[in-house]
């Protein structure tokens, strides 16, 4: 039976992100069948994590899913394995605006224990203070043991632990500050993993840090079993039967648990890559051009000929479009980069959009469509998120697609061809 175990923190930014990667690369250098998962709607962290351990990531967001779509998510990530390690969001009780939705949150729903990562610059005693108001803080989440960051040197880590033998409370370990093991970011958070030119050279100095300094075999021994998943969960209907999905780095943001449920469906799933100026398969149904970044990318869709022919042909025969953030952006009629370039996408919404003054939006959202899709009837409801930095400067007389609570209407829909800035995660 798999055992899993969660890597949190007191805060973003604690590195969480690099334990976990050298962990998972540590564990698979010695031979484990490990893999991961990511809480919360993060697109870029798992491609980290399946390089790092060799099996795909799943996404598991404890505000965003229904139950049992949860549950198999994490089926699916333990599928295969012996050992999962779980990477939290933020600080591990912080989520959504109404409170719900953190890493606490999953860590309870499922019975998981907690390795609390804490970044102890400039702290001895006062690290034993936080680890244990954080262990205190929630009767139903169990911090079973801490992992020290940055610290300074083995007489700083051995000031340090005195306070957490008091505790009764396990360090794993304490690792020095590496400022050279570090992956750069940009305004959706890290580079992609597919654009990373030292991936394996990063991946393979993180293991070597966390091998030096954790206690492997501790850590293991601090997870517990999972319990196995239910039936396979359908988080969105189908687009249709055959549904040609988009994929590259200017359209790499798709929920593998999404992917999984229109399988489990009987769909089948046709990739093709806009970049590499490929048309969806001309028997395909539907068509879903998921978020990424394609206002780095604007000038190659914009000459994509062929990518453009398909989509007119897919249009014509009456398939059903789905863009998602950036796929909605590419199936606008404009989009002005970071330079106040405009390109002229693919000309199938009347949308102008633009990033040449970026300005965030972020956060989860319950969504109703506005109107009938292939998606479902108006009225349906869905949960989801928006984060971007792009914003719509024009758009035609097109009908809404959906409603929020509280942040308005998004999104426009003309005939069978429908998006939004938002990304679906489940059904409400």
């Amino acid at each position: 039976m798999t055992r899993a175990l969660v890597i949190a923190a007191p805060a973003s930014g604690s590195g969480k992100t690099m334990v976990t990667l050298g962990l998972l690369r540590a564990f698979r250098r010695r031979g484990v069948a490990v893999g991961s998962a990511k809480v919360g709607p993060d697109y870029i962290d798992p491609a980290f994590h399946a390089a790092a351990s060799g099996r795909p990531c799943r996404n598991l967001d404890p505000w965003a899913m229904r139950p049992e779509t949860l549950r198999h998510a994490l089926a699916c990530a333990a599928e295969g394995t012996d050992l999962l390690l779980v990477e939290g969001v933020m600080g591990l009780f912080d989520g959504a605006a109404d409170g719900g939705g953190s890493t606490a949150d999953l860590a309870a729903l499922t019975g998981l224990p907690v390795a609390l990562v804490l970044d102890v610059r400039g702290q001895t005693v006062s690290a034993a203070a936080t680890a244990q108001g954080f262990a205190r803080f929630r009767d139903d989440v169990t911090v079973a043991a801490a992992i020290l960051n940055r610290v300074g040197s083995a007489r700083h880590a051995d000031l340090i632990r005195p306070a957490f033998d008091q505790l009764g409370l396990p360090v794993l370990g304490a690792l020095a500050r590496a400022d050279g093991i570090a992956v750069p970011s940009r305004h959706l958070g890290l580079v992609q993993a597919g654009e990373q030119a030292d991936l394996e050279g990063f991946l393979e100095r993180a293991a070597d840090l966390l091998e030096g300094a954790i206690d492997l075999d501790r850590l293991a021994a601090c997870a517990r079993p999972i319990a196995p998943g239910g039936a396979a969960a359908v988080a969105l209907p189908p687009l249709g039967r055959r549904i040609a999905v988009a994929r590259d780095i200017a359209f790499a943001f798709a929920y593998p648990h999404v992917l999984d449920g229109w399988r489990a469906a009987g769909v089948e799933l046709d990739f093709f890559s806009p970049l590499a100026d490929e048309a969806p398969p001309g028997d395909a149904d539907a068509v879903y051009l998921p978020g990424g970044y394609p206002e780095l990318h604007a000038g190659r869709l914009a000459a994509a000929a062929e990518f453009r022919r398909g989509m007119l042909a897919a249009a014509a025969r009456g398939a059903a479009i789905y863009g998602e953030c950036g796929g909605y952006m590419a199936l606008g009629d404009g989009l002005i980069d970071g330079d106040g370039v405009r390109h002229a996408m693919l000309g199938l919404l009347p949308v102008e959009t633009s990033f040449a003054v970026p300005r965030r939006q972020l956060g989860y959202r319950r969504i109703m469509a506005a109107a009938e899709t292939p998606l479902g009837p108006a009225g349906r409801c869905f949960r989801g998120h928006e984060f971007h930095f792009a914003r719509e400067t024009g758009r035609g007389a097109v009908p809404t697609l959906f409603e929020t609570e509280g942040h308005g209407a998004y999104g426009a829909l003309l005939g069978r061809v429908f998006g939004s800035f938002l990304h679906l995660i489940d059904q409400a």
